[in-house]
């Protein structure tokens, strides 16, 4: 079954890595000052920040622990000296809770600050066994979209534990991400308060479009773009960013427009029918389109409301769906960029 999902996963991943990797892997994308005059694609500079917030207490791991990985396997934790988060959200979350300096390799999706200095053990997305070995973690802690199966099971042959936590799909991912976390690095009281925090803090972003009446809720369309590869891709109902669509006050027009699947090539059917009124991109997948006045060149964008309006929201490519402690801040600039002073409302 984890083979079926790598398979199903991999393809956007790896387009996403891959990109990461030709771009440097940067966190504060300059891409979204400099790549076209949309509204949204200016505001977004700066908009999350390049550094994770840690705990003001830095907890003191009690270990060992015996922990139920998602994929059904019991996963005892002896030591926590030497830990490798293999996705850019899952270290945002060891550092958040104040162990980073524990962390010995990222992920090529790890983009803040704090990790940028780490060596890199995947190549494209896929996961480096003999990369990840050379470094004598104690813990590997994957996401269960973590590939390839061969990679991970070589890993666990060697005798290090692997701790598998479901990948991310929406906002009520982020309290039990963490906590699954905090948990298999024994500090499960720093998971509580890491949940607690980022929930509250999402929360009050979210009261601050509970005043948009239905009939006034913008139309946004997640547009996944990776043009060096022609890769144009419109989400459906499990693209992962309906959930934050939403949080904004927003309708997801993928999935309002009946697109069930994650993602299908767009179309200018597909588009017109969407009818979105406002498109939210990754940062460098609006760059590699040559930014707001490539998009719009893309069949079907002109002929929608956003792309008549060119609103564009843009959100770096390492935190849009990580759902983790810095998800109140990207909820905030595509909630900023919506109903700012240009926005799409």
């Amino acid at each position: 079954m984890r083979r079926l999902r790598n398979r199903l996963a991999g393809a956007l991943l790896s387009v996403l890595a891959l990109t990461l990797t030709a771009t440097g892997c940067g966190g504060s994308s300059e891409a979204a000052s400099d790549a076209g005059t949309g509204s949204g694609a200016a505001a977004a500079k700066d908009s999350v920040a390049d550094r994770v917030e840690p705990l003001a207490r830095r907890p003191e791991p009690k270990l060992p622990v015996t922990v139920r990985s998602a994929d059904g396997e019991q996963v005892t934790v002896e030591r926590a000296e030497r830990v490798v988060p293999l996705s850019g959200s899952l270290s945002e979350i060891v550092f958040t809770l104040g162990l980073g300096d524990r962390v010995v390799a990222r992920d090529v999706t790890a983009t803040f600050e704090q990790a940028a200095k780490l060596p890199v053990v995947t190549r494209g997305h896929d996961v480096s066994a003999e990369s990840v070995l050379s470094l004598r973690p104690d813990l590997v802690i994957a996401e269960t979209t973590t590939g390839p199966e061969e990679a991970v099971d070589q890993i666990r042959a060697a005798g290090v534990p692997v701790l598998f936590v479901e990948a991310a799909g929406g906002l009520d991912d982020v309290g039990p991400r963490i906590r699954a976390v905090a948990d298999a690095l024994g500090v499960p009281a720093a998971g509580t308060e890491l949940t607690q925090r980022s929930e509250d803090r999402i929360t009050a972003v979210r009261e601050e479009v509970e005043d948009v009446s239905h009939g006034d809720r913008p139309r946004v369309a997640f547009l996944y773009l990776r043009g060096s590869a022609s890769v144009y891709l419109i989400g459906g109902a499990d693209s992962g960013a309906g959930s934050l669509i939403e949080a904004a006050g927003a309708v997801d027009a993928g999935a309002a427009s009946g697109l069930e699947k994650d993602f299908t090539a767009i179309t200018s059917e597909a588009l017109v029918k969407a009818a979105p009124d406002a498109i939210l991109v990754m940062s460098k997948g609006l760059e590699s389109v040559g930014g707001v006045d490539g998009l719009v060149k893309i069949p079907g964008v002109a002929q929608t409301p956003a792309g008549l309006d060119r609103r564009i929201v843009s959100v770096e490519d390492g935190v849009l769906l990580n759902y983790g402690p810095r998800t109140d801040q990207v909820l905030k600039s595509v909630v900023a960029q919506l109903y700012g002073e240009d926005g799409a409302r």
